[in-house]
């Protein structure tokens, strides 16, 4: 694979070059390692310019989201498709990394290989000239994250698949008990009314610990209204609608 992709890592570690240098590489990177510090890496990346960039939460100087910041304030340099690392998450600072600019919080530990094709599918949704075929579900993703689902509950890829069952066949959205709850339970083994309970769980938890705003900007008539949340349907045709709209619109 032709190596096209300048990513820059904040780690100039000689094990951890050991160990990945050749991973990214195979998966079409030329990369560049600098140290792990921000003012280093703040000023890399405005002189050297990379596609991507691969950088831990917390550095001295300046911390991830401190350099996301300062790019975005100098506006020398487009700012590049930046995935933040940390060995801890939680709803808050995933918005705040997110908010801040970044695409992408990699939780560790990952595997290199899965983080590298993670990072191109990222790279995809903002140039086309880098081939994936998963982009879709990657955006799928970030709106999840951005809406406040976490993670690590089960709801949160059942909702993931329903978006995406949705987008390709809209007309499922009529029939979520007969086509969608049963074709979701069947790819993760459990049953349909499981799976129910799990999407209601999950955009429950939305509601509790999602931003307001961001909540607002997908969901705005219904939070507005006495209604409270949207029900499970509701809130799968909503995001697919939008993402199918947006997909005729890049068209």
């Amino acid at each position: 694979m032709e190596n096209t992709i300048k990513l820059m890592i904040a780690n100039d570690s000689p094990e951890y070059q050991r160990e990945n240098n050749q991973i990214f590489e195979e998966n079409g990177f030329t990369v560049i390692y600098t140290a792990k510090d921000g003012g280093c890496l703040l000023e890399a990346v405005e002189s050297q310019r990379p596609d991507a960039v691969l950088a831990p939460i917390f550095m001295p100087g300046l911390d991830a989201v401190g350099v996301l910041n300062a790019l975005q304030e100098h506006h020398t340099v487009k700012l590049p498709t930046f995935v933040v690392e940390s060995n801890f998450t939680s709803p808050t600072l995933e918005r705040e990394v997110l908010s801040s600019g970044a695409c992408y919080l990699a939780v560790q530990p990952y595997e290199t290989a899965q983080l590298a094709k993670r990072i191109r599918q990222l790279l995809a949704m903002d140039n086309p000239s880098v081939p994936c075929q998963e982009t879709l579900e990657v955006q799928v993703t970030e709106i999840l994250h951005q809406i406040g689902v976490p993670a690590h509950i089960k709801g949160y890829h059942y909702l993931r698949d329903s978006i995406l069952m949705a987008i390709e066949d809209p007309d499922i959205i009529n029939a979520v008990t007969k086509q969608l709850y049963p074709g979701v339970a069947k790819k993760y083994d459990t049953t349909p009314s499981r799976v129910e309970r799990a999407i209601r769980h999950a955009i429950e938890v939305a509601w509790d610990r999602g931003d307001v705003d961001i909540l607002n900007s997908y969901f705005g008539y219904t939070i507005h209204n006495t209604r409270g949340k949207p029900t499970n349907s509701e809130f799968i045709a909503m995001i697919s609608d939008r993402l199918r709209l947006h997909m005729k619109t890049a068209g």
